[in-house]
């Protein structure tokens, strides 16, 4: 199989070839391995390659093939998995040292479902450490490189996830978005990420970093693919208190052109002047030209509380965080340092070696805010201020259908640029944060390039409005016409780092 015949295929193409007898799933999933085996020495997109188990998913899905009018929606399409999301057998690391010896014991309801839908798992993705990052520089087994340019960070959390993709080592992978994981790795290496509504898919299996923020969502190279796997995983499941009772997305929730050129488009000010690069704006303002000429309304609208949600978002999150991380003890599971002198040796010993500077940082910082004295000046503003955020996106949604705003502030960046500074690190969120905070679902679309660099449009809906930013962005995929990331041009055998 040609990289070039495939690098524009969606889910439906593929299963077309396995129609025409022109390849079939072990194939297809034997070309992916092949091409993780050449790039991903130098790429570093995975932590796990499950090679076997792959191959023989892809055989027993053909030995069942089901008549060729209901293949299920995602039969024999190869998967990667963010490596924070569990599947039996496994291991599941979070990127990092302390969990390096885990394997689950369970499949994650979304891989329940990418099961039953057909997907083969080709294995788990590299991360920053518990998710917190945005480079996955701080993946404690070495950092993943952008397949756009190898000197350059692919974003994080799920940076591995969103490398896959981008270099056609998969052609679909899961992430998990807490303030902007799915969507800002998505938008640094030119490809489509969605984060859902908060409760729209299940967090069963996922491994929490902050569990009123944590959601899964995906990563693809297309709107198209985007709809269908999102199909998939979505819906209600009652193994998750936090799971809304929204059946799964269905075709039905897409809307037809006409309709989407009735919606009207909201454009925040407050995004365009936090320290954008002029060429991310000049790219927006183009694509609003556009939309203008296309007969949208387009309408200004204002998220004043936007300055501080990501100062919010760096209390709350950090404190539920604390929480989460402290079953890691050294006692219940996980790594355990040699030879404790007593049991509080045993504690700081095995969270200072076993847990990353970054992920330490952020325990502190979210114990502190819990700690007695501090939890109504920080923990319960920083809530309050959340709500205020999220009052913010109520009041636009009455005005707009939907709002675009930029995905980041600034192109992907060389490693080592911002990682000296945490500020500056956590300012790659400052657009992906505020929605995360609401819990709205956002998507980001590449809408073009500079100097080879991918650029991001982030698109933001109402709660539960999937259906019209995906119907709103494969119809802005189309007129725009941005190409995916050129797997041509992605040389990685040269080492860089």
């Amino acid at each position: 199989m040609d990289i070039n015949t495939i690098k524009n295929f969606t889910i439906k193409d593929y299963q077309n070839l396995y129609k025409n007898k022109e390849s079939s799933p072990t194939e297809m999933t034997q070309f992916f391995l092949d091409r993780i085996r050449l790039l991903d020495p130098s790429l570093r997109a995975f932590l796990t390659i499950d090679e076997t188990g792959a191959l023989q998913r892809a055989r027993e899905l053909e030995e069942k093939k089901p008549g060729e009018a209901d293949l299920p929606a995602l039969y024999g399409i190869p998967i990667a998995i963010k490596d924070n999301i569990c599947i039996q057998g496994l291991p599941t690391t979070c990127g990092s040292r302390i969990l390096s010896n885990y394997r689950s014991p369970f499949d994650a309801t979304v891989i329940e479902k990418i099961k039953k839908a057909g997907g083969i798992f080709l294995g788990k993705t590299n991360m920053d450490e518990f998710a917190m990052g945005s480079s996955t520089e701080n993946s404690g087994f070495g950092p993943t490189r952008n397949p756009l340019d190898p000197n350059r960070v692919p974003g994080g959390s799920s940076g591995g996830s969103a490398a896959s993709v981008a270099a056609l080592e998969a052609p679909l992978a899961l992430g998990s978005d807490t303030g902007g994981s799915v969507r800002q790795p998505a938008a640094f290496c030119g490809i489509v990420g969605l984060r859902p509504t908060y409760g729209r898919v299940s967090r069963y299996g996922l491994v929490s970093f902050a569990s009123s923020l944590d959601q899964i969502g995906t990563l693809t190279r297309n709107v198209q693919d985007t709809l269908t796997l999102f199909s998939v995983i979505s819906g209600q499941d009652n193994r998750d208190s936090t799971c809304a009772p929204y059946p799964p997305f269905s075709t039905s929730d897409y809307l037809p052109v006409d309709e989407v050129k009735n919606m009207k488009v909201g454009v925040a000010k407050e995004y365009f002047s936090l320290g954008v690069e002029s060429v991310i704006t000049q790219q927006i303002q183009e694509i609003l030209k556009t939309l203008t000429n296309e007969g949208f309304e387009i309408i200004e609208v204002s998220l004043p509380h936007t300055d501080y949600a990501l100062e919010a978002y760096y209390i709350v999150a950090p404190a539920e965080a604390s929480s989460n991380l402290a079953r890691y003890d050294g006692i219940a599971y996980g790594y355990r340092c040699n030879d404790p002198l007593n049991l509080q040796d045993l504690y700081t010993r095995t969270r200072t070696t076993g847990f990353g500077k970054e992920t330490l940082r952020r325990i502190i910082l979210g114990t502190y805010c819990l700690s007695s004295g501090y939890y109504d000046e920080f923990y319960l503003k920083g809530m309050q201020v959340r709500t205020l955020v999220k009052k913010d996106f109520e009041d636009s949604f009455e005005k707009c259908d939907i709002l675009l705003t930029p995905v980041t502030p600034s192109l992907p960046f060389k490693f080592g640029e911002k990682s000296h500074d945490p500020y500056q690190m956590y300012l790659a969120d400052v657009f992906t944060i505020p929605s995360a905070m609401a819990g709205i679902p956002a998507l980001s679309l590449n809408c073009g390039y500079h100097q080879h660099l991918p650029i991001g449009l982030q698109v933001l809906g109402a709660p539960f409005q999937e259906g019209k930013i995906l119907s709103f962005a494969s119809f802005l995929e189309k007129i725009l016409s941005v190409p995916p990331p050129d797997v041509d041009s992605i040389n990685l055998k040269k080492e860089v780092l």
